[in-house]
């Protein structure tokens, strides 16, 4: 099975790393200093789950180079999908699977477009993962898991060969039937958990513990729920008890993605977070002030300025 990795930073480093050890046939798109870097010294993963370096990396910037794979993995910035379902065409065959595992819940459908329905599965992960420095990837705590599958719930040749790709890479992975409702799921959690780390630029441990931004972020996660329901979502009534509850769980250091962002000034992805989650809530008649105020707080900041 032919695995291109569209994107080497921390979801696509972290796992096509794991995969590309157990034996793989891994590919990486990469660009930049990152790419040279994994050319001339080879991809290096720092994680509590085990260190890893793929000393000679099959990476490269030119995906017509790459050629077609029998699984494309994209994992860019939300700000690069567009431009992605343009880059990934050279690797686009009659036998190819397109999967991303980016934030956010438009991707599925924009790379529907772009390839059809029937050449795109949905995927969603769970990791804090980021680029340390060139050719080498972060991996902060021991959360690192996978979930995918087709959108009507169907088992798949496809869906098996991954799933059993992942197992014999130890990889912590999950074929589910309703795989919009766990994309669904993540959103609710990280558009509210991003939002609020970055607009307090604090680590989850003193939002939660304090009153006033532990109510914010909860009306957030609330309002993301809300969000979801209304356009039709099949999400469990206790998911805002469950997710207040993983949050209370999570390392008290832990932080978002973007909040690395803001904080090393780069281009934010809230128009595809929070931003989304007021825009959705503006076309259903919905109320989502803590949304409101994440993104009117942090918009001066979203093309990069810190």
């Amino acid at each position: 099975m032919k695995i291109v990795f569209f994107g080497a930073g921390g979801i696509g480093g972290y796992f096509g790393a794991r995969l590309a050890a157990a034996g793989e046939d891994v590919h990486f798109i990469a660009r930049g200093s990152h790419l040279a870097a994994m050319k001339s010294r080879g991809l290096k993963v720092n994680s509590p789950l085990g260190n890893l370096h793929i000393k000679s990396p099959q990476v490269t910037d030119d995906a017509a180079q790459c050629g077609p794979g029998d699984l494309i993995v994209v994992g860019v910035k939300l700000y690069d999908t567009e431009a992605a379902a343009d880059a990934i065409k050279p690797l686009v065959g009659p036998q190819t699977t397109v999967v991303s595992f980016q934030n956010g819940v438009f991707a599925g459908d924009l790379f529907s477009d772009a390839f059809g329905r029937d050449k795109v599965i949905g995927g969603s992960s769970s990791i804090a993962a980021q680029i340390q420095e060139p050719g080498v990837i972060l991996h902060t705590g021991t959360m690192a898991s996978m979930a995918f599958g087709e959108w009507d719930g169907t088992k798949s040749a496809r869906t098996d060969a991954f799933l059993a790709a992942c197992t014999g890479a130890g990889i912590n992975a999950t074929l589910f039937d309703d795989i919009n409702a766990v994309i669904w799921s993540k959103f609710v959690f990280l558009s509210s958990f991003s939002g609020a780390t970055c607009r307090f630029r604090q680590s989850i441990g003193p939002i939660r513990e304090d009153p006033e931004k532990r109510a914010l972020y909860r009306q957030a996660l609330e309002e993301t729920f809300a969000v979801a329901i209304a356009k039709g979502v099949n999400l469990k009534a206790d998911l805002v008890e469950k997710r207040m509850a993983f949050t209370d769980g999570l390392p008290a250091e832990m932080t978002a993605s973007m909040y690395h962002d803001l904080t090393a000034g780069k281009r934010l992805e809230l128009p595809w977070l929070s931003g989304a989650v007021v825009d959705m809530g503006r076309q259903l008649g919905i109320e989502t002030p803590a949304h409101q105020d994440f993104t009117a707080a942090l918009m001066p900041y979203v093309n990069g300025q810190n």
